[in-house]
């Protein structure tokens, strides 16, 4: 008896402790992830086979930052395309007569929290604070015990007030710098982002599904190690599949 496709889901996502099937591309928070590890799901049941694949955006197009070149856009354009060929990147026996059912693929980019409000009104206060410093050094400058120095004091206090414009302006020029800077680093590392994918097979002779070569390793140089989850009938197990040894033994029914 042929597996649903929803059956398959169901497997895949309760078992494996996966997401929710994909939808179109959207930003969400995203854990921590290392980079050169990815995270396989495998679930068989009947005559299917469910595949969920969570790979880090370096592994895939050497970057995690969103697309904004073209030669950017075309990394992740030819990435989805590679990703949407399951058995070209995880070959299954020819024995096992397995065919593509349904195959998706996005690139998910992560939430990053905005500081700049709290920033600005930090400022703000700091700005409040030192006027108010300003006033009350104004009025002791005013309340002077000797009144033939005041013309000289309030020279000297000129003086050293134009020492301290001069003074905030340079801070507030660092501080421009200083933010600026920020700015760059936030744009250039823009969080980090994951390609995720989810696969639906059909096997002819499940039984013969006995192997996985992971051709993924040479489609995405980047790549180093998956984290394999696998459910089926001979029960649940984890592996971990790595560039040195892209194979994984599958144990199936006969």
């Amino acid at each position: 008896m042929n597996v649903s496709a929803l059956a398959l889901a169901t497997v895949s996502v309760a078992a494996l402790g996966l997401s929710a099937p994909l939808s179109a591309q959207e930003h969400r928070e995203l854990g921590a992830h290392e980079h050169g590890v990815g995270q396989l799901g495998i679930a068989i049941e009947d005559d299917g086979i469910a595949m969920e694949l969570r790979a880090p955006g370096a592994d895939i197009v050497g970057f995690e930052h969103a697309a904004e070149s073209d030669e950017d856009r075309a990394l992740v354009t030819a990435a989805l395309a590679a990703l949407e060929q399951p058995l070209t990147l995880f070959e299954m026996p020819q024995a096992a007569g397995c065919t593509l059912v349904e195959a998706h693929a996005e690139l998910v980019l992560g939430e990053h929290d905005d500081h700049d409000d709290d920033h600005d009104h930090d400022e703000e206060d700091s700005d409040h604070d030192h006027d108010e410093a300003h006033d009350d050094h104004g009025d002791d400058a005013a309340h002077g015990d000797h009144e033939e120095h005041e013309h000289d004091k309030h020279d000297e206090d000129h003086a050293e007030g134009d020492d301290h414009d001069a003074d905030a302006h340079e801070h507030d020029d660092d501080h421009a710098e200083a933010h600026d800077d920020h700015d760059d680093h936030d744009h250039a590392e823009g969080g980090h982002s994951e390609f995720h994918a989810e696969y639906l097979l059909t096997c002819s002779d499940i039984g013969a599904a006995d192997r996985i070569d992971f051709a993924y390793f040479d489609a995405f140089p980047n790549a180093q190690e998956l984290d394999i989850q696998l459910v089926s009938d001979a029960g649940a197990s984890m592996a971990e599949v790595g560039r040195d040894d892209p194979v994984l033994t599958l144990e199936t029914r006969n």
